[in-house]
């Protein structure tokens, strides 16, 4: 086992499986991105008419038995259908069959950001109808924080080191960055890792938009989520799935798998400020976005692209801004920097995996994505890449989340090369 450091096992992505607002798959997906294509409508599965927020990105078309057995679907909620459907074509796009050989070398982490709100309240309201036998079976380990992994593990047959994993906003980062860990300090072989969230239910719009976080811009959708634009107002719901392979360098050579890119650098860091405000200074931001560069043994300079957390909030736009300036000084200004939930939204636990697929995806076509509504920069003298994908040759990206709570997640890739 290798000391932290030593990067002895290097670590890539051999399968990539998304499900999202743009695309029921991730060549879907991507095309969509790079088009600036935006999933945003006003939500069509709920009465919202009564909300003050009435938009979101649904996963529409998704239909769960096409990807997974009758009782599978019976059993799990949403959030953990869109898991599973996720890891199945991540698994596929590896072309990768864990036999009983394997299995005790694949783990799992996956996690999500909100609790399955639809599944709670639907056991409640039997058991307030029907008393002790209206409840499922099921209700108890269904509706847990860790279902979503433990049900991808079971269905996959992995039989490796796993966990459900949250870090709000930056769950799907984090979950990446400690399986790559898992993989270089030789705890597995493969890791599959993401995150999957379905919140788009009456009360948790109610929530969030009470809390003041979603975009109320009702009449216009579509142009609701405008990251680092000055007319932003809040973020827009989303849901989603996003699941990565993950593995050791020379295992995925060996069995001759196609190779996405190479993840190189993990940092993480904690505000330890306030429970939904990102700390203005962006202290923890920039600590974490220094530890990933270092890990990648490479200075800002060398990033060619950043997939920014960009959420359309006033405050977090700005102190990413704001780091992003002090991280890369003059090179701030010339490496383009898009936020893919102004198509998106905000996926929660998913947006962290979507987004590093984003990076990856960049690095092997040279295209950048756009950041569509960007009318208006905060800071004109960046490059957000308004409204139009553009081309640049990319090495290296870099992908930031941040979550509520104050977690800060800095994912680096690179190209492949052997």
């Amino acid at each position: 086992m290798e000391e932290p450091g030593t990067h002895a096992r290097r670590v890539v992505v051999t399968g990539l499986g998304a499900i999202t607002p743009v695309g029921l798959s991730w060549p879907e997906t991507w095309s969509n991105l790079v088009d600036g294509r935006s999933g945003i409508n006003t939500l069509s599965e709920l009465e919202v008419t009564d909300l003050p927020v009435r938009i979101g990105g649904e996963v529409r078309d998704f239909r769960a038995g096409e990807h997974l057995p009758a009782p599978l679907v019976h059993r799990t909620t949403r959030t953990v259908q869109l898991a599973l459907a996720a890891a199945g074509l991540a698994l596929r796009d590896a072309d990768l069959e864990i036999d009983a050989d394997l299995a005790p070398r694949v783990g799992v982490l996956l996690g999500s950001v909100g609790t399955p709100t639809a599944a709670v309240l639907s056991a409640n309201a039997a058991f307030t109808a029907r008393g002790f036998k209206g409840i499922s079976p099921y209700a108890f380990a269904g509706t847990g924080i860790v279902s979503p992994a433990a049900e991808v593990a079971l269905h996959i047959g992995a039989e490796g080191p796993g966990a459900g994993l949250a870090t709000a906003c930056a769950t799907g980062g984090s979950c990446l960055g400690e399986a790559m860990w898992m993989i270089r300090t030789g705890r597995a072989d493969v890791m599959v890792a993401g995150g999957a969230d379905d919140t788009l239910t009456r009360f948790d719009l109610a929530t969030a938009a009470r809390a003041n976080a979603l975009s109320r811009r009702n009449d216009d959708p579509e142009g609701a989520s405008r990251p680092f634009d000055r007319e932003r107002d809040g973020f827009v719901m989303s849901a989603g799935a996003g699941l990565l392979v993950l593995e050791e360098a020379e295992h995925a050579v060996r069995r001759g798998a196609r190779i996405h890119g190479e993840l190189v650098g993990y940092g993480s860091s904690t505000d330890a400020y306030h429970l939904a405000a990102p700390r203005p200074d962006g202290v923890a931001v920039e600590r974490a976005m220094r530890a990933a560069l270092a890990e990648a043994r490479i200075g800002p300079g060398s990033v060619d692209y950043v997939n920014a957390h960009g959420t359309s909030t006033q405050l977090n736009d700005a102190t990413e801004v704001a780091v992003l300036r002090r991280v890369f000084g003059e090179h701030a200004t010339s490496v383009p920097v898009s936020s893919t939930k102004s198509m998106t939204g905000h996926m929660l636990a998913a947006a962290g995996a979507i987004e590093a697929m984003v990076m990856i995806e960049t690095c092997r076509t040279g295209v950048v994505p756009p950041t569509i509504n960007c009318d208006d920069p905060e800071d004109p003298a960046m490059n957000f890449v308004p409204h139009k994908a553009q081309e640049h040759a990319v090495e290296t990206a870099m992908s930031n989340s941040f979550g509520f709570g104050g977690h800060n997640v800095v994912l680096i890739a690179r190209r492949w090369r052997p």
